[in-house]
């Protein structure tokens, strides 16, 4: 088959764009040809002889939404003129206004509009202003990719049902959850201090973007007053984000120690004794089953989608990623008990080896082929 595909990015250090280099890979493994219609693209895919990369512009634009939109002009102008020379047509969320026949959801703005932790009033101004107008349009945008595609996957059952709550008829969405990389992040051993971090004491680590209330990090730090002996390690660029002025303000100063962005996080996990994880609102998070791989338990909200996938052999999961008291709890547990976090991470990496990359990568090309046989009928799969 000749397959094109719409995404932002064709890259290994963005978790979107990950996903994306693992089906392209998986299929050219299986011998298909394919178009990438994209604003980033890894230089060995563009390099292979059955890729057509087709670079869009915007990616160097100011915004967010400037760079969605300039994305989807292009790849509707490249589709309405070249539909007809490609036999499937595979987009993310609103990548396209062109009808696809397969559209990947890995993050619905219409259930992060409607979430609880969404309804806080802030400050009005510009930001403000700016961050209401991209989620309504993204809302509208999304409504139409989704409703116009012929089969939806969502990367989780919480997706899932975001998408059947935003309008999807259910038998049209198929879950397949994201994936992880078990050699990659696998257990070990790691020196501390090469890694900037403390030693002798019970570490956790949180990885996530910082500019953003989304991931929770003040009821993390919450929790951690009510934890004395524990420190967190924060992985994430700190430039213009609150956090560190704020574990200032609680007295956190010396147990929060704030790493900046890295690209060295398979290392920090074999090197801390948990990863915690409590997002207010996440489709996924591919932070969680790289901590089960690295055999590093887990402490997570019933808000992260990957939780569904979890047991209490590997993690501790809080119903309500606003109780810090409950998270505290939780952080207690695992911080007193190196014996617990131990069997706990043994048990996280055998259930990451059932989620690994290849695994998502093939379930997404069996259900390119399914697609491709049945070209003018929704395929018959439904939601898992």
């Amino acid at each position: 088959m000749r397959i094109a595909i719409v995404t932002p990015k064709f890259v290994r250090g963005d978790g979107q764009g990950r996903v994306n280099v693992e089906v392209v890979q998986c299929l050219l493994d299986r011998g298909h040809h394919l178009v990438l219609l994209a604003q980033e693209a890894m230089s060995d895919l563009v390099a292979h002889p059955r890729v057509t990369w087709v670079p869009l512009p915007g990616r160097t634009w100011p915004t967010a939404l400037l760079r969605e939109v300039a994305l989807a002009w292009a790849s509707a102008r490249w589709l309405r003129t070249h539909r007809a020379t490609v036999d499937l047509v595979v987009s993310n969320g609103c990548s396209t206004p062109v009808p696809a026949d397969l559209n990947a959801a890995h993050f619905v703005h219409h259930a992060w509009r409607t979430a609880p932790a969404n309804q806080t009033p802030a400050r009005p101004g510009p930001r403000r202003w700016y961050q209401s107008l991209y989620t309504a349009l993204n809302v509208r945008w999304e409504r139409h990719a989704f409703a116009s595609a012929r089969q939806v996957v969502a990367v989780s059952d919480q997706v899932a049902a975001e998408l059947v709550a935003a309008g999807v008829q259910p038998d049209r969405i198929r879950v397949i959850p994201n994936g992880v990389d078990p050699s990659e992040f696998a257990p070990g051993v790691e020196d501390r201090a090469a890694l900037r971090l403390p030693a002798d004491v019970p570490l956790g680590l949180f990885v996530g973007d910082l500019q953003t209330s989304r991931k929770n990090l003040d009821t993390i730090f919450r929790a951690l007053s009510a934890t004395p002996a524990l420190h967190l390690a924060v992985a994430g660029c700190v430039d213009d984000s609150p956090y560190p002025d704020l574990a200032v303000r609680m007295g956190l100063a010396d147990r929060v120690h704030f790493l900046g962005f890295r690209t060295d996080v398979a290392a920090l996990m074999r090197a801390v004794d948990l990863v915690v994880c409590p997002s207010r609102y996440e489709p996924f998070s591919l932070v969680v089953l790289e901590a089960l791989a690295s055999g590093c338990p887990v402490v997570t909200a019933r808000t992260v989608g990957a939780a569904a996938l979890l047991t209490d052999a590997c993690a501790l999961v809080v119903d309500d990623p606003e109780d810090a008291d409950a998270l505290a709890g939780a952080l207690a547990q695992l911080g007193d008990d190196p014996a617990r976090r131990a069997q706990m991470g043994r048990a996280g990496r055998e259930l990451a080896l059932q989620y690994t990359w290849r695994r998502m990568a093939e379930e997404y090309a069996t259900l390119f082929d399914t697609l491709a046989i049945s070209p003018s009928a929704p395929s018959p799969l439904s939601s898992a």
